[in-house]
């Protein structure tokens, strides 16, 4: 160890900068020897300084740490770790390989990074990405705080941040398209949309080369560390840039009223499986991060992606809660959505755990509390824990909901009692735990399948740009492709086209639980029938701007659903209000075409109901008719009267601007029948006497 640096501490892990220099500290197990590398540029392909970390005075239980005077927030660096190579015993040291630190608050990539030169024989300094010394305390965050908006009231919205602003049509700055920077300058749509949180996907610094040959890893579910922003988000390319633009984009997005949910990957890492590179994690002490088969020279894949990261492993545990806690501190986000949460339920054999630690210590911990908490509550080797997810707070992406709305509107047989639990909120899965309606949180498409455009465009996924025949994506999609597979000039498929993707919109944001859209859904976005284009980096993927015009109807219609839906009751969050309270509370009645006579029969695609909003003193009576021919249904009486007629604010089947009217302008109706058209969705409302 050079004279100038100290023995320094092992808390906290990472590097901690203070007045007169920097903490390094790094858990290893099992390593012989350690190396901190400082570099003055990210392409070098040698340190300026290696500081051998002594393991006789700088290590403290695992810990090995080491205090560098001068270095400064900036500062480029990395690890080197010698110990076994027996991939038999779980070990698979390589000292000729540089390393990421896992607690790195900052990462830089080489313009000529290379997975293979991780995966292959010999040195890889000058290939590979590396950590950066960070100060959190620099950054002036103006009094912003997280906005903890009530979940009655919140609309999330599912973007990618390079895909938002990409496309030309964007009308943001070459330099700053696809970035945090963009983003900023966009907010102005989504207020005007009216969602109220933004659910980024990963924005960790991820491998972008975890992809096939040829072929870009867009999604960025290929993580390598747990507390860095991707630095290619970021228009600022300086070590610290992405950072501050990252933080920048959270304070902008709070002034505009909008959360910011960050969707995490504490599941697997980008380092793949036995043949995969030596990034971070399998180099620093590999039985301990990952969940290894039992010839130990395996890796466990229950995420599908080639490893599963070991998160209830003590050490692992507190990464992922440490990691959890610096975003919401440090750079203030609203809440997580895990990907693939089921997997954290899994002890270090792979088998399911009663009260698994990881999940419970983030629930649990003083700091998240009030965080929002959002699962995937199923894993990539059959595991699906909807509805029984552990935990007190923890809310569930409904995969429930997705389908069966999906089997509905598409006409298949026996769906209209599965369909009708989900429209209250789903009681028959979450019922019998006695949490609020908002558990659920309801989508009909994600980032993983479908757009809404392509649901009801496609019959078939159409993933041959994939490079894999078209054997990747899902095959139940349940879709309907309203009568011509892909693009179609016809007008009557595209009138039908039309009011599917507002029937779907309808029933998401009116539906009892959290309601999310997918980016670009409100315009019909279509990925050319494309359901798992997690490597298309291209207009596939990307918003097309130019949709805001094109589908200028279905853009008005999204946005009056979604400014009815955020003047939801806040009191009855705070209240505790169960699921089951409510609907107690609602004097919900089922009707079919005849009132009070509701057809749950096997042949039935269409349903009624009436729901009383007794704060409001309103009355919502909501017709579905997902059936191939109008059907006339009978509406309750308002009062004894007749005086007090109905007001419709929604029917599908009308053209814009008449589908949906701004709410203080719905029309009357007189009468106490209605005929709703082939495949819609008619909403009325009318006022207590």
């Amino acid at each position: 160890m050079s004279e100038q640096s100290k023995e320094g501490r092992s808390s906290p892990l990472g590097a901690t900068v203070s007045s007169d220099g920097t903490n390094f500290s790094v858990y290893s197990k099992h390593a012989k020897r350690i190396e901190l590398l400082l570099f003055d540029c990210v392409d070098d392909a040698r340190p300026v300084r290696a500081i051998s970390i002594d393991p006789a005075t700088n290590r403290t239980y695992h810990y090995w740490h080491v205090f560098v005077p001068g270095v400064k927030a900036g500062q480029i660096y990395a690890y080197r770790v010698d110990g076994a190579f027996d991939p038999l015993s779980g070990m698979r040291f390589d000292p000729a390989k540089v390393l990421l630190d896992p607690y790195g608050r900052g990462a830089v990539v080489p313009k000529n990074y290379s997975r293979d030169a991780a995966r292959l024989k010999g040195d890889n300094a000058g290939t590979a990405v590396k950590s950066v010394v960070t100060d959190p305390r620099t950054y002036d965050w103006e009094g912003d705080a997280p906005l903890k908006t009530p979940s009655s009231q919140t609309i999330v919205y599912e973007m990618h941040v390079r895909g938002f602003t990409c496309h030309t049509s964007s009308g943001v700055a070459g330099g700053k398209r696809g970035t945090f920077a963009g983003l900023i300058e966009k907010i102005p749509y989504l207020k005007e949309l009216g969602v109220t949180a933004v659910e980024l996907m990963p924005v960790f610094q991820f491998d972008a080369q975890d992809a096939p040959s040829g072929r870009v890893n867009y999604w960025g579910y290929a993580p390598v560390s747990f507390f860095a922003p991707h630095q290619a988000y970021s228009s600022c390319q300086d070590a610290l840039g992405p950072l501050d633009e990252f933080r920048d984009m959270v304070k902008a997005l709070h002034r505009a009223g909008l959360e910011v949910i960050l969707d995490v990957v504490f599941n697997h890492t980008a380092e793949g499986n036995h043949d995969g590179p030596t990034l971070s994690f399998r180099g620093l002490d590999n039985p301990t991060y990952y969940i290894l088969e039992q010839d130990r020279a395996r890796y466990a894949n229950y995420s599908g992606t080639g490893n599963t990261l070991n998160a209830n492993h003590p050490i692992v545990r507190r990464m992922i809660l440490d990691s959890l806690r610096y975003w919401v501190k440090e750079m203030h986000v609203d809440g997580f959505r895990f990907d693939l949460a089921a997997i954290l339920e899994r002890d270090e054999s792979g088998q399911l755990m009663p009260n698994p630690p990881v999940l419970w210590d983030i629930e649990s911990d003083p700091e998240l509390a009030g965080t929002k908490l959002m699962a995937e509550a199923w894993d990539a080797a059959g595991l699906y824990e909807v509805g029984s997810f552990v935990g007190d707070s923890w809310k569930e992406w409904n995969g429930r909901f997705r389908d069966d709305v999906r089997s509905f509107f598409r006409g298949e047989e026996g769906s209209v009692t599965r369909f009708a639990d989900r429209l209250i909120g789903s009681p028959a899965i979450y019922g019998h735990e006695e949490r609020e309606a908002e558990q659920s949180v309801n989508f009909v498409t994600c980032h993983d399948g479908f757009t809404l455009n392509d649901l009801v465009s496609y019959n078939s996924k159409h993933n041959e740009a994939n490079g894999e025949n078209n054997r990747d994506g899902a095959n139940d999609n349940r879709s309907w492709n309203c009568g011509v597979e892909g693009p179609t000039d016809d007008p009557g498929v595209e009138k039908l086209r039309n009011r599917q993707v507002k029937n779907f919109l309808t029933v998401t944001m009116l539906s009892g639980g959290m309601p999310m859209l997918l980016m670009g859904d409100e315009v019909r976005r279509t990925q050319r029938g494309n359901n798992n284009a997690y490597c298309q980096d291209n207009e596939t993927s990307w918003f097309d701007w130019t949709l805001l015009t094109k589908h200028a109807d279905i853009l008005r219609f999204a946005t009056l659903l979604n400014a009815r839906r955020v003047l939801r009751d806040p009191e009855r969050e705070r209240r505790r209000v169960s699921l089951n309270q409510l609907l107690r509370g609602l004097n919900l009645a089922w009707h079919g075409v005849k009132l009070n006579q509701p057809d749950w029969g096997e042949n039935s695609h269409s349903i009624a109901f009436t729901v009383e909003i007794r704060e409001e003193r309103l009355l919502f009576h909501v017709i579905l008719n997902a059936y191939w021919e109008p059907l006339d249904f009978e509406l309750p009486r308002l009062d004894s009267s007749g005086e007090n007629p109905w007001r419709r604010w929604i029917d599908t089947a009308l053209d814009s601007p008449h589908d949906i009217l701004e709410w203080a302008k719905a029309e009357l109706l007189h009468g106490y029948n209605y005929r709703a058209e082939s495949r819609s969705v008619v909403m009325l409302y009318g006022y207590l006497v």
